[in-house]
């Protein structure tokens, strides 16, 4: 009698137990090592498509179970319990999955805080599968910061087995990837760009990248590899609102872990960041590099030049494509951190001076020319590659900083960085100049030497400095010669035949004359009165011959010739009259570059007659007065005279011989009788 009460219990039982969950209890075998019955999941799966108003318990049940299996270490039931949600989640679509997936993320939550590797491996491979998933609706109160927090923390597994600890920071990162395409193929995008989330996302994969133990592993299993791919996915989703939050993390990360210096990593990051973002934000990284520079710039000069040099690199990839309203911001945050430097350099005199610290002085100088170096590199490139309007802009702005004795200067506090700061900056300045002029092709030349950029830039070719003098020559070398004959000019010499040198060259554009009626003088000044500078040295006398060489060949017509001529001839009148006692160096310098020129201008001329009195007082020269040459007053070891034989005519050119020459139409030789005069055109300038 009891057995058989018994038995009709079991009877009425039985049946009372709903049947989602005799069909869930029907999936797990006596053995978990037999793995799911598949007969059985799939009535289970073929039950939740057909009622899925039944699959928010379904999952519920599930839920329960697996938290049970997990807390008696019953680990063969819980990947039973996984692979059934997996399946359920794939199969079913409609929109009452919501309260399932509610489910599927706490069992998720639960293996992610075990401390079990292989359930943390196994919730994150589940949630890369949901994440794959494409739901029919956002859901608007679903959010992932739990998961974000954890994925971010595997990332940074130090777990003591080396196999291990990698397996569980791939899936950490896998995980992370899966928040991403997650929450930003819905609605929910702007979730996943919150500052919080970001400082734990971005970092997490920098510090993958950063540690490349694993190199020898390949694909998805090496987390450098795997974190780097996953960074390049986020980048390239990120919308315009987005990027600064997804920058800042990256420059926070390489202040914390010192990365400036050696700057190998922050270069790599950079390059990343600046290939993988829509090309129409690029001015956003470029922007927060600057900034980030700014909130540096009492840093050690190494740190400082680290993070310029990342911005080389930024703005390298920049050029090539959108660099939006920051380039007149780059241009001006580098000159002002190049000025800070300086004035770090040689600002504080007592200190300098002081014996104690002659050592260290020596070593911040050393630091801080890294930093100008490479801001003067920075903005050679960034200014080199730019298009020529836009080049244009920069030269003026680039000039507008140069500070220039005799003219209003407010962008320098040149009391502070005194004489020899002052001339390190105008030297830095006009360097980086020379590089944004560089290839630079203007139409015409009062495109490229305007009186606002001509006038200051002449200033300082009078400057007692013969370095400074040479790098205004190569700035007006790189703008006036548009058609690449310079290399063809360089060293100065006694050409023998310039047709050889197969010279480019254009007819003079009206523009042009136009530009030599208004400021020839201006040039030809200038070149005047910077032969007879006294520290002159061989190069300057080489920059001034391709300088005349080049207006000769772009901008000379024959009035312009006629004045080219006039200037030569008071150079060598200035020579022999010697009022203002120039070394005898000097004197057979500017001798010398008078006949190398004339030697160019008579051969471009093609004037018989001409080209026959300037071949004459050089053959002259090379029996009786080599030291006039070129190729001998530049020689380390040439004997100069102890005067200058002013009665022996044949040695020097004739006016009246060259006048007679070019008594041909066009030419108006009555102005070569006309002794010429250096004339003050501009507003500021300085002897």
């Amino acid at each position: 009698m009891p057995n058989q009460i018994y038995y009709q219990l079991c009877g009425c039982c039985g049946p009372l137990r709903p049947r989602y969950k005799r069909l869930v209890d029907n999936i797990f075998p006596e053995d978990p090592k037999d793995g799911l019955v598949k007969s059985d999941m799939e009535k289970l799966t073929f039950y939740a498509v057909s009622a899925p108003e039944k699959l928010d318990r379904i999952g519920a049940y599930l839920a329960e179970r697996l938290s049970r299996d997990v807390v008696r270490h019953r680990y063969g039931y819980v990947v039973i319990a996984m692979e059934a949600l997996d399946q359920l989640l794939m199969a079913c679509h409609s929109q009452s999955i919501k309260p399932f997936v509610e489910s599927f993320l706490h069992m998720v939550a639960k293996l992610l805080e075990s401390r079990e590797p292989d359930l943390q491996v196994l919730g994150t491979n589940s949630f890369v599968k949901f994440a794959n998933i494409e739901e029919d609706t956002p859901s608007y109160h679903r959010r992932y910061d739990f998961f974000v927090s954890q994925f971010s923390a595997m990332c940074h597994s130090t777990h003591e087995d080396p196999e291990t600890c990698s397996r569980i920071r791939v899936a950490g990162i896998k995980g992370l990837q899966g928040v991403v395409r997650k929450t930003v193929n819905d609605e929910l995008q702007a979730i996943i760009w919150e500052p919080q989330h970001m400082d734990k996302l971005i970092p997490s994969m920098l510090f993958n990248m950063q540690d490349n133990e694993d190199s020898e592993r390949a694909g998805e299993e090496n987390p450098a590899s795997l974190a780097e791919s996953c960074f390049r996915e986020l980048l390239g989703r990120a919308a315009y609102g987005n990027m600064n939050n997804a920058v800042h993390p990256v420059l926070v990360h390489l202040d914390n872990h010192r990365l400036w210096d050696p700057n190998d990593f922050a270069v790599s990051c950079f390059r990343i960041i600046m290939y993988s973002i829509q090309a129409q934000h690029s001015h956003h990284v470029i922007q927060q590099v600057l900034s980030h520079l700014d909130t540096h710039s009492k840093n050690t000069p190494r740190v400082r030049a680290g993070i310029v040099q990342v911005l080389l690199e930024t703005v390298a990839i920049a050029a090539k494509g959108s660099i939006g309203p920051t380039v007149l911001e780059v241009f001006n945050t580098l000159l002002k951190h190049l000025r800070m430097s300086v004035d770090f350099e040689l600002g504080d005199g007592s200190r300098r001076n002081s014996a104690s610290s002659l050592s260290s002085t020596r070593t911040k100088e050393s630091e801080e020319r890294i930093v100008q170096n490479a801001i003067i590199q920075t903005i050679g490139f960034f200014g080199g590659n730019l298009p020529d309007y836009q080049r244009a802009e920069v030269m003026m702005f680039i000039m507008g900083k140069v500070p220039v004795y005799g003219t209003p200067c407010h962008t320098l506090d040149t009391v502070k960085i005194g004489h020899q700061g002052t001339k390190r900056i105008q030297a830095m300045l006009l360097s980086s100049l020379i590089m944004v002029t560089s290839g630079f092709k203007c139409k015409t030349m009062c495109a490229g030497l305007p009186v606002a950029f001509l006038e200051p830039l002449c200033s300082i070719s009078l400057m007692e400095d013969s370095e400074l003098r040479q790098l205004v020559l190569e700035i007006l070398h790189n703008i006036i010669d548009r058609h690449d004959n310079r290399a063809k000019l360089r060293g100065i010499r006694i050409i023998p035949n310039v047709a050889a040198l197969k010279i480019k060259r254009e007819k003079i554009s009206k523009q042009d004359v136009v530009f030599m009626k208004k400021h020839g003088q201006q040039l030809y000044r200038h070149i005047y009165l910077g032969c007879k500078e006294e520290d002159n040295v061989e190069k300057n006398f080489e920059l001034l011959f391709t300088a005349l060489a080049l207006i000769t060949i772009e901008l000379a017509n024959e009035e312009v010739m006629i004045d080219l001529i006039r200037l030569s001839i008071a150079l060598q009148d200035m020579v022999l009259a010697n009022e203002e006692n120039m070394p005898m160096f000097i004197r057979c310098g500017i001798m010398a570059l008078v006949a190398a020129y004339l030697n160019f201008l008579s051969q471009m001329i093609a004037n018989p007659p001409f080209c026959q009195h300037v071949s004459k007082v050089i053959e002259m020269r090379n029996l009786d007065a080599p030291y006039l040459l070129p190729e001998h007053v530049f020689r380390e070891k040439c004997v100069l005279p102890d005067a200058l034989d002013r009665d022996d005519v044949g040695l020097y050119f004739q006016t009246a011989d060259l006048a007679e020459a070019l008594s041909v139409p066009g030419y108006n030789v009555e102005r070569l009788a006309v002794p010429y005069i250096p004339q003050v055109t501009g507003k500021h300038y300085v002897i």
